[in-house]
Protein backbone atom coordinates (compact mmCIF):
# COMPACT_ATOMS: atom_id res chain seq x y z
CA UNK A 1 0.00 0.00 0.00
CA UNK A 2 1.12 3.41 -0.88
CA UNK A 3 1.05 6.47 0.50
CA UNK A 4 -0.91 8.36 -2.52
CA UNK A 5 -3.55 4.77 -1.87
CA UNK A 6 -4.94 6.50 1.40
CA UNK A 7 -3.21 10.02 1.76
CA UNK A 8 -5.97 13.16 0.91
CA UNK A 9 -3.81 15.63 -0.94
CA UNK A 10 -6.41 18.07 -0.24
CA UNK A 11 -6.15 17.70 3.52
CA UNK A 12 -2.77 17.71 4.50
CA UNK A 13 -1.47 20.66 6.67
CA UNK A 14 2.14 22.11 6.88
CA UNK A 15 1.57 24.07 9.69
CA UNK A 16 -0.69 22.75 12.44
CA UNK A 17 -1.91 25.68 14.26
CA UNK A 18 -3.18 23.03 17.28
CA UNK A 19 -1.19 23.04 20.31
CA UNK A 20 -3.00 20.10 22.15
CA UNK A 21 -2.92 16.49 21.38
CA UNK A 22 -6.73 17.37 21.43
CA UNK A 23 -6.53 20.13 19.31
CA UNK A 24 -4.41 19.14 16.46
CA UNK A 25 -6.93 15.39 16.36
CA UNK A 26 -9.50 17.86 15.55
CA UNK A 27 -7.44 20.28 13.34
CA UNK A 28 -6.80 16.99 10.78
CA UNK A 29 -10.41 15.52 11.21
CA UNK A 30 -11.35 18.90 10.25
CA UNK A 31 -8.97 18.59 7.49
CA UNK A 32 -10.69 15.63 6.12
CA UNK A 33 -14.04 16.77 6.68
CA UNK A 34 -13.48 19.90 4.36
CA UNK A 35 -11.58 17.89 1.75
CA UNK A 36 -14.99 16.09 1.63
CA UNK A 37 -13.74 12.52 2.61
CA UNK A 38 -15.99 12.57 6.17
CA UNK A 39 -19.04 14.02 6.85
CA UNK A 40 -19.72 16.75 8.63
CA UNK A 41 -22.50 15.03 11.06
CA UNK A 42 -19.76 12.58 11.56
CA UNK A 43 -16.86 14.66 12.39
CA UNK A 44 -17.41 14.71 16.38
CA UNK A 45 -18.08 11.29 16.50
CA UNK A 46 -14.78 10.47 14.50
CA UNK A 47 -12.94 12.96 16.91
CA UNK A 48 -13.91 10.88 20.09
CA UNK A 49 -12.92 7.45 18.61
CA UNK A 50 -9.83 8.52 18.06
CA UNK A 51 -9.23 10.13 21.16
CA UNK A 52 -10.60 7.09 22.56
CA UNK A 53 -8.15 5.33 20.81
CA UNK A 54 -5.60 7.17 22.64
CA UNK A 55 -6.47 6.19 25.56
CA UNK A 56 -5.26 2.85 25.01
CA UNK A 57 -1.87 4.13 25.07
CA UNK A 58 -0.63 6.97 22.65
CA UNK A 59 0.08 6.70 19.17
CA UNK A 60 3.02 9.35 19.83
CA UNK A 61 5.29 6.21 18.44
CA UNK A 62 8.58 8.72 19.05
CA UNK A 63 11.19 10.56 17.51
CA UNK A 64 8.79 12.99 16.79
CA UNK A 65 5.88 10.81 14.86
CA UNK A 66 2.57 9.95 15.93
CA UNK A 67 0.19 8.00 13.75
CA UNK A 68 -3.57 8.58 15.70
CA UNK A 69 -6.07 6.38 14.13
CA UNK A 70 -9.72 4.43 13.87
CA UNK A 71 -11.90 2.52 12.62
CA UNK A 72 -15.40 4.30 11.85
CA UNK A 73 -18.24 2.70 10.05
CA UNK A 74 -18.84 6.40 8.50
CA UNK A 75 -16.14 5.88 5.79
CA UNK A 76 -16.25 3.47 3.10
CA UNK A 77 -12.18 3.59 2.68
CA UNK A 78 -9.03 4.08 4.44
CA UNK A 79 -8.49 7.61 3.98
CA UNK A 80 -5.62 9.96 5.75
CA UNK A 81 -3.85 13.28 5.95
CA UNK A 82 -0.54 14.25 7.41
CA UNK A 83 0.17 17.50 9.28
CA UNK A 84 3.30 18.90 10.45
CA UNK A 85 3.49 20.84 13.65
CA UNK A 86 6.52 23.15 13.08
CA UNK A 87 7.16 23.58 16.97
CA UNK A 88 6.05 20.38 17.99
CA UNK A 89 3.01 19.16 20.30
CA UNK A 90 3.07 17.46 23.43
CA UNK A 91 1.33 14.31 22.34
CA UNK A 92 2.38 11.57 25.58
CA UNK A 93 4.93 10.30 23.41
CA UNK A 94 7.01 6.86 23.75
CA UNK A 95 9.77 8.66 23.77
CA UNK A 96 8.50 11.84 25.39
CA UNK A 97 9.28 13.87 22.71
CA UNK A 98 7.07 16.49 21.36
CA UNK A 99 5.62 15.19 17.96
CA UNK A 100 6.18 17.43 14.78
CA UNK A 101 4.92 14.40 12.33
CA UNK A 102 1.08 13.54 12.18
CA UNK A 103 -0.23 10.75 10.21
CA UNK A 104 -4.32 10.41 11.02
CA UNK A 105 -6.21 7.61 9.56
CA UNK A 106 -9.52 6.27 9.81
CA UNK A 107 -10.81 3.21 7.81
CA UNK A 108 -14.25 1.32 7.67
CA UNK A 109 -13.94 -1.77 10.32
CA UNK A 110 -14.64 -4.35 7.93
CA UNK A 111 -11.47 -3.21 6.54
CA UNK A 112 -8.46 -4.38 8.58
CA UNK A 113 -6.06 -5.43 6.28
CA UNK A 114 -6.15 -2.19 4.92
CA UNK A 115 -5.89 -0.02 8.10
CA UNK A 116 -2.89 -2.54 8.80
CA UNK A 117 -1.08 -2.25 5.49
CA UNK A 118 -0.94 1.67 6.07
CA UNK A 119 0.09 1.65 9.37
CA UNK A 120 2.99 -0.61 8.14
CA UNK A 121 4.12 1.35 5.37
CA UNK A 122 3.67 4.57 7.54
CA UNK A 123 6.47 2.73 9.80
CA UNK A 124 8.41 1.68 7.60
CA UNK A 125 8.67 4.65 5.95
CA UNK A 126 9.41 6.39 9.55
CA UNK A 127 12.00 3.83 9.65
CA UNK A 128 14.12 6.14 7.26
CA UNK A 129 15.95 9.71 9.15
CA UNK A 130 16.05 11.50 5.80
CA UNK A 131 12.36 11.02 4.70
CA UNK A 132 11.17 12.12 8.56
CA UNK A 133 14.07 15.15 8.25
CA UNK A 134 12.58 16.37 5.27
CA UNK A 135 8.84 15.77 6.10
CA UNK A 136 9.45 17.73 9.52
CA UNK A 137 11.29 21.07 7.74
CA UNK A 138 8.12 21.19 4.94
CA UNK A 139 6.46 24.22 4.33
CA UNK A 140 3.54 23.45 2.01
CA UNK A 141 1.02 20.81 1.36
CA UNK A 142 2.97 20.47 -1.98
CA UNK A 143 6.23 19.72 -0.35
CA UNK A 144 4.64 17.18 1.85
CA UNK A 145 2.76 15.40 -1.16
CA UNK A 146 6.25 15.46 -3.41
CA UNK A 147 7.78 13.34 0.05
CA UNK A 148 5.22 10.83 0.12
CA UNK A 149 4.93 10.42 -3.71
CA UNK A 150 9.03 9.81 -3.80
CA UNK A 151 8.11 7.68 -0.85
CA UNK A 152 5.66 5.73 -3.07
CA UNK A 153 8.55 5.78 -5.94
CA UNK A 154 11.12 4.33 -3.53
CA UNK A 155 13.44 7.14 -3.22
CA UNK A 156 13.60 6.75 0.29
CA UNK A 157 15.89 3.69 0.84
CA UNK A 158 14.28 2.64 4.32
CA UNK A 159 15.40 -0.05 6.30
Amino acid sequence: MKFSDFIKTSAIRAELASETKQTVIEELVQSLQEAGEIDADQRDDIIAAIMKREELGSTGIGRGVAVPHTKHPSVQKLVGTVGVSPGGVDFDSLDGEPVQLFFLLISPPERPGDHLRALENISRQLRDETFCRFLKQSKTAEDIQQLLQEADDNQFAAG
